[in-house]
């Protein structure tokens, strides 16, 4: 275990969150806020941190799979404990555990708040808080080494460890190249959705922190009534199409700059992802036709809740809590399954659903022909057991996780719904749940120990299970420097 270079990385990644809290300082100072200092104050400790740890370069530098997950491990929970600080200092949210919770939920895109009134915080705040999801859309370490120069032997163990999805691959031989074409994608993307946003008639400001939360899958406004403010089909149409686009896997945007459209059109799980939200939307609009006017405002409402929801964006427009319980039935078994991997989205992914699909098929095909040779495919390509163990191994976690979290935060005493949907919309970083965790309710009522539990599901959710299991596990921190 290389201790040495694991706080080296740390340390330049505390600086660059440094650097980073300068954005909403200086949007503070644009609209003449006092909020402002609290990212200065911030942002100075952690340059100080950055001095510290973060100058003087190891002698050994090598890191491997174990110490890449502790340090991505570290890191989110690093920067959500600093970055909820000028939440405190500025006094927007006292206290530090509430900040905590709303901190983590932006970074991991998960968008659930304790805030019961957004549209009075300060602007430079509520501009944080969405940033946090543009930044953990791609990735805290992906967005660390587009922009530093760490070397690209250790690069990649860090992106694998935390590119969401069974596998993540280079798209070019350099990793820290990589990093930078996945962020100029999502930069075009997001420069994209401001622009129609402010045909729309949103104002920059609004726009802004509107696409950040589209693009990161986060939720997370400067509305209380969240899109539904705007009650406008145009910005509703927008940021349903956005984040449709925001949950599929960005290799395949790579792929359409190569102009290689057979292999996009021929992704298993961009179809599967596609399929899902047409069967669902079609399905929602059905049953909600007799609460709405017609089906273009059924289909509007529908098509915007269930590209919410899958994509765990978390955004609404509607009060879904209303509709027929088949509607809602379908808004959570699609909230389980998530976006693509390598995509800005939380849940399960669809792509694993897949290959569990493909596992269960051949188990059965083995059965009635014992001596036939059978391999799970996705894409063409043989799924490896390593993958395939993996999987499993994620959904016992999964499950073992869920199950633990439901039963602490049963404590507190709520409905069943309440309860098990919020753990469930946490690790599967969506937001709003079902019954008092709806879309217009908070987590606010909740207990300072709920809400740690949920800030672990969150990360946890994020991560992927595994970066915060090892860093759990005494056996990972047994070796000396």
């Amino acid at each position: 275990m290389n201790k040495r270079m694991i706080i080296y990385i740390l340390g330049k990644m505390l600086g660059v969150e440094g650097v980073v809290l300068l954005i909403p300082a200086f949007v503070s100072l644009l609209y003449w806020e006092k909020s402002g200092f609290s990212f200065l104050i911030v942002s100075a400790i952690l340059g100080i941190v950055f001095l510290i740890f973060g100058r003087k370069r190891p002698k050994s530098t090598r890191i491997y799979g174990k110490e890449s997950f502790a340090i991505v491990a570290l890191a989110w929970l690093l920067w959500s404990l600093f970055g909820a600080l000028p939440f405190v200092i500025s006094g927007s949210i006292p206290n530090y555990v509430d900040a905590f919770f709303e901190t983590v939920s932006g970074f991991t895109t998960t968008g659930s708040t304790i805030l019961q009134e957004i549209e009075s915080l300060p602007m430079g705040i509520n501009f944080w808080r969405c940033l946090t999801h543009w930044i953990g859309g791609m990735g805290v370490l992906v967005f660390v080494l587009m922009i530093t120069s760490l070397d690209d032997e250790n690069s990649m163990p860090l992106m694998r460890a935390e590119m969401p999805g069974p596998e993540a691959d280079k798209l070019v031989p350099k990793a820290r190249n990589t990093a930078a074409i996945l962020y100029g994608m999502y930069f075009v993307l997001t420069a994209v959705e401001v622009v129609l946003l402010m045909f729309g008639g949103m104002n920059l400001y609004d726009a802004l922190i509107h696409s950040f939360s589209t693009a990161g899958t986060g939720g997370f406004n400067n509305r209380n009534t969240s899109v539904a403010f705007y009650d406008s089909a145009y910005i509703d149409g927008v940021i349903t199409v956005f984040m449709i686009l925001f949950g599929v896997n960005f290799n395949l945007y790579f792929l359409l700059l190569l102009k290689d459209w057979k292999s996009v059109l021929k992704n298993e799980e961009l179809r599967a992802y596609l399929g899902v939200i047409a069967a669902s939307v079609t399905v929602i609009t059905i049953n909600i036709l007799s609460i709405y006017e017609n089906v273009f405002h059924a289909f509007r409402y529908a098509a915007f809740q269930v590209a919410s929801i899958i994509t765990t964006t978390g955004f609404y427009t509607a009060d879904y809590e209303l509709w027929p319980e088949l509607s809602k039935a379908i808004l959570l078994v699609i909230m389980f399954i998530g976006a693509c991997a390598g995509s800005t989205g939380g849940g399960i992914k669809v792509c694993r659903f897949v290959i569990l699909l493909k596992s269960i098929r051949q188990e059965i095909h083995k059965i009635l022909h014992p001596n036939a040779v059978t391999v799970v495919k996705l894409n063409g390509k043989k799924v490896g057991q390593d993958t395939l163990r993996g999987i499993n191994v994620y959904f016992a976690a999964y499950v073992f996780i869920l199950a633990a979290s439901v039963l602490i935060v049963s404590i507190d005493n709520f409905d069943f719904a309440t309860s098990f949907s919020g753990v469930l919309t946490t690790i599967n970083n969506v937001g709003p749940g079902i019954s008092k965790v709806g879309p217009v309710e908070n987590f606010h009522m909740f207990s300072p120990l709920s809400k740690i539990v949920f800030s672990f599901d969150m990360l946890v959710g994020r991560l992927e299970i595994i970066p915060f299991l090892l860093l759990l596990s005494p056996a990972l921190w047994r070796k000396k420097f």
